[in-house]
């Protein structure tokens, strides 16, 4: 059976203890599935399952908490999925896996998370009279030597890659430069008023060249002009079976999706791991990386999109045409998702039968990519 995207909106993007900072996460992700059903014209009752990815809520379920608030009825199960920067879009791989092999028939799919809300994180102590330890991140495989932090990782990737840092701080500055066009009309749903994505700005070379590097040094060094910043924000698509898109209605083309993939990498170099997996999307559905029309790869890092876009084979042209999360943010679980939605805007642009990728990496050598194609057919 063939899986669909028949719909995808997301709220704007807000660096952590910005606009959205008071929102809980249940709330910033009910918001957005709420108008993701409207857009398409789709009871509450008639969803089969709600799969969120997120990674600092710290437990239980938000996923079940998001659908609760959007309204969905208590008889619709919903669970929420961990593989860190990877889960927003692999909660809409493990969709389309679902409804191609006929478990279900509608699902919501996406991701959430807000650094603003996020719980401090600490470890019991071993010991009695010890003292509960603060801890930034857990760690992401069993060896302390292979288990780097990003941002050194990233300034690792530069210096091995030879990408300099005014290569870097120039890809910054487009992102910029794209994103301050304002995203697509439809793509987002106001939250706590905010309309807009907050982050982007007139970025410029000599602001971007004035600033200390977080990490590396010299030439191959990664600044905050490079670095996404932490965020809050929710985003979800409505993925349905072939046989269900007649009875329903979408404000575009649905995109049907030909093949997902999921590949591990190297731990130490986590920022190539989509390379693998976009080959994989890109083979089972039979495309050339030339052969597409739009392409979202995740800005975690400039280096590290840099690095993906080159072993993609990718035209730059066709990459992030509204920005990235270098001009908005990377709020964690969500931003897999946000890639999702903002593909599926791009291809509304694009004749029909267009193709399109997205791509993301994650902590631990993780990569997931999708591959679509707009339908010839635009639905009332």
């Amino acid at each position: 059976m063939s899986a669909w995207i028949l719909a995808a909106r997301r709220s704007a993007v807000a660096p952590r203890g910005g606009a959205l900072a008071g929102v809980e996460p249940h709330q910033l992700a009910g918001r957005v599935i709420a108008q993701l059903l409207a857009d398409a014209g789709v009871a509450p009752a008639a969803v089969d399952d709600v799969v969120l990815g997120n990674a600092l809520y710290g437990g239980g379920n938000p996923a079940r908490r998001a659908a609760l608030a959007a309204g969905i009825p208590e008889a619709v199960p919903a669970m929420t999925i961990d593989s860190q920067c990877c889960a927003g879009l692999d909660a809409i791989l493990l969709a389309a896996e679902r409804i191609e092999a006929g478990a279900a028939e509608i699902i919501v799919a996406g991701g959430v998370e807000s650094f603003s809300r996020a719980p401090i994180r600490l470890r019991r102590p071993r010991q009695p009279g010890e003292a509960p330890l603060a801890y930034d991140r857990p760690p992401f495989t069993p060896w302390p030597e292979r288990d780097p932090d990003m941002i050194p990782a990233a300034a690792q990737l530069a210096a091995e890659l030879g990408i300099s840092r005014a290569a870097q701080d120039a890809f910054a500055v487009d992102s910029h430069r794209k994103a301050r066009s304002g995203p697509a009309a439809g793509e987002i749903v106001a939250v706590a008023g905010l309309e807009r994505d907050a982050f982007a700005r007139a970025l410029t070379p000599a602001l971007a060249a004035r600033l200390k590097p977080l990490a590396g040094a010299g030439s191959h060094a990664v600044t905050a002009a490079t670095v996404a910043v932490e965020a809050d924000a929710a985003a979800a698509v409505l993925v349905v079976s072939g046989r269900r898109l007649s009875g329903l209605r979408a404000f575009g083309r649905p995109l049907r999706i030909l093949a997902g993939a999921r590949r591990g990498g190297d731990p130490v170099r986590p920022g190539l791991a989509p390379i693998d997996a976009a080959a994989a999307a890109l083979a089972g559905a039979g495309l050339a990386a030339g052969e597409l029309a739009a392409a979202e790869i995740m800005e975690a890092f400039a280096v590290q999109a840099m690095a993906c876009i080159d072993g993609i084979t990718l035209d730059p042209a066709i990459v992030n045409r509204g920005g990235g999360a270098l001009s908005r943010g990377h709020p964690i679980g969500a931003s897999g998702a946000i890639l999702a939605v903002r593909l599926w805007h791009e291809l509304q642009r694009e004749p029909p039968g267009a193709a399109g990728l997205c791509a993301i990496a994650a902590a631990g050598g993780l990569g997931s990519a999708l591959v679509v194609q707009s339908s010839p057919m635009q639905l009332a």
